[in-house]
């Protein structure tokens, strides 16, 4: 009796293994992927923002130092 319970038990978490795997593969037939342009230039994008975020926050600390500098006369 206990085997038969550990056997159905083993069973169903196989079932369950299973249908998950099989759900993550029908979903991912469903996804439609960029094309190899699209993917270039929201790299590209997305690199020129950064270099533009940096170059602001260097220069907000360039500022914000010389006018520590300044009030501090270090």
């Amino acid at each position: 009796m206990a085997e038969e319970v550990k056997s159905s038990k083993l069973a169903t978490t196989s079932n369950k293994f299973s249908k998950f795997f099989k759900d993550i593969i029908s979903e991912l037939k469903k996804v439609v992927w960029p094309t190899r342009v699209q993917v270039v230039k929201n790299t590209i994008t997305v690199l020129i923002a950064c270099f533009i975020i940096g170059a602001i926050i260097w220069l907000a600390d360039a500022g914000f130092g010389q006018l520590r500098n300044l009030v501090f006369k270090i």
